[in-house]
Parts: structure tokens; C-alpha cells; sequence
């Protein structure tokens, strides 16, 4: 029999996945062209990445960057599903208040409940439910100060999995509970390497990289030339050796292997720090 936290946020996670369903094939959301109080800016929806082409103006975050109010409805739900209890801009990684979140996003009352019941959870102490904030975003390790007062002992989880910390700290990947990892470290780690059709000599390169300017993960079919663009960030790079197109092309041919050869399996996200 599912414990009530697993019921609640199973029923939570069935309320977001009919927002994202919703959002998917109701009437987009679009800005007010005459609303004085948002900053519209030209350019590219900066939270659009999945390049859906999102209709709506475009109005700029308070970290600087562009968002409809579309796109960026999807990417704190994205966040939300992922276990976070606070919104990140997916380009600087600046936090974004709540507030912030709700007018940008033209938030309906049904959504921002489910927001906030959401964000309660993720940010709960799995041991006394009580509130906690991670204050290390490098750390995943948790020390909940309720429970170690009335426990008399240190209390520490992990962020990524929920449960009661185990193994060494700090660490961002994972603790050493069975089954705790990072979905997208995993990807890296476990994906199957590429076979080029046109390009001779490579062996050993894996066939998903996260882009080296912004992080995206991006998939190689093998098909074409080593060299893959990120929609992302708008930046060329080679998939084998890492470097941008330019400085891959300054030793290596297009068509050949690199002279730095393949770079390893990535265990980190590069975060795009944007200019």
C-alpha cells in the first residue's frame, strides 16, 4: 500500500502532466503587447528549447534573459518534475522568484496551485516533512535542522533521491544509496557509442554529449560530419573532441579524426553562462 507522501505526490504528478498535456493542445499563452510593466526584446525565446516557435512576444527575465510565457511555463515545470523546489533560468542559472515565475508565465489559479503544492513537497524534509533549502548547489547532501535537534544527532538527506544520506560529502552527482543518480549524468555514462558513416577512423565516441556551451544533450545519429549545431545556444561544435567547429578545424580535418582524439565520456553539465 503507497504511504501518504507517495500518494500525494503521484497525485501530483498526474495534475502536472495534465498542465503539460494542456499546454500542449490548448490556445498558447501570449503576452499583452500594450502591458507597460513587461520589457519586450527582440531575438530569441531563450527558454524555447525545444524550438516549438512559440507566437507570443518576447519579454526579458530579471537575470536578462528572453522568455514567452509558454516556454517558460514549460521549463519550471520541467523543474518541478525533476524534484527542484525553485526556479532556475536554464541559461545563467540565476534563481527566479516565485512571484516572478507567476506573472511571467500568466500563471491561471489551477496552475499556480499545483505549483505551490508541488514546490511543498519538493522541498520537504523526507524525515519530519518539515521545510528545508539546499544551500550548496554543488553539495546534494541535506542537513534538516528539526531533525537533528529532536533525533540529538546529525540528520542529513539527499536531495537527489530523498532518502537518509549515505557515503562520502560533499558530492553533486549522487550518494551512495542504491538507485540515487542523476538522469542525465546516467545518460552520459551508460549511452552506446557512435559508428560515423562518413568519417574514418574514430572509434570510441559516444553517441550523446551534453553540448559544451550550454549543456543540452544532444544525440549523434552518425550520419553526415562529426561537427553537430546546438539549437540551444547556437554554437557549432565537434562531437568527438569537444572543441568549438573553428578550433576543431584549426588541427583536424573535417572528415578525419581529431589530433586531440575523443575526448572521454563527460561527467559533468557545462552551465551556459551567457554574455
Amino acid at each position: 500500500m503507497l504511504d501518504v507522501e507517495e500518494t500525494i505526490r503521484n497525485s501530483t504528478y498526474l495534475l502536472l502532466l495534465g498542465i503539460k498535456m494542456g499546454s500542449a493542445t490548448s490556445k498558447e499563452k501570449c503576452y499583452d503587447p500594450k502591458d507597460s510593466s513587461l520589457k519586450f526584446v527582440d531575438g530569441a525565446d531563450d527558454m524555447d528549447f525545444l524550438c516549438e516557435g512559440f507566437q507570443s512576444r518576447r519579454a526579458q527575465m530579471s537575470c536578462g534573459h528572453s522568455v514567452t510565457p509558454t516556454s517558460l511555463t514549460n521549463w519550471c515545470l520541467q523543474q518541478l518534475d525533476e524534484g527542484k523546489s525553485t526556479f532556475l533560468c536554464g541559461a545563467c542559472k540565476a534563481v527566479w522568484p516565485y512571484e516572478e515565475v507567476c506573472k511571467m508565465a500568466l500563471l491561471s489559479p489551477e496552475e499556480m496551485k499545483t505549483f505551490e503544492k508541488t514546490m511543498k513537497i519538493n522541498a520537504a524534509c523526507p524525515g519530519c516533512k518539515s521545510s528545508v533549502a539546499k544551500q550548496d548547489k554543488l553539495n546534494l547532501c541535506v542537513r534538516c535542522k528539526a531533525c537533528t535537534e529532536k533525533r540529538g544527532h546529525p540528520y542529513e538527506f539527499c536531495w537527489q533521491c530523498q532518502r537518509e544520506w549515505k557515503g562520502p560529502k560533499p558530492r553533486s552527482d549522487r550518494c551512495e544509496n542504491d538507485g540515487c543518480c542523476d538522469t542525465a549524468l546516467q545518460t552520459l555514462r551508460t549511452c552506446p557509442e557512435i559508428v560515423f558513416d562518413t568519417v574514418r577512423g574514430i572509434s570510441g565516441c559516444p553517441s550523446i554529449r551534453a553540448c559544451p556551451t550550454c549543456g543540452s544533450l544532444l544525440e549523434h545519429k552518425g550520419n553526415h560530419c562529426k561537427h553537430l549545431f546546438c539549437s540551444r545556444c547556437a554554437v557549432k561544435f565537434c562531437f568527438v573532441c569537444l572543441k568549438t567547429f573553428p578550433e576543431c578545424l584549426k588541427t583536424s580535418e573535417i572528415s578525419g579524426p581529431c589530433s586531440s582524439g575523443v575526448a572521454p565520456r563527460q561527467t559533468e553539465i557545462p552551465v551556459w553562462r551567457k554574455t
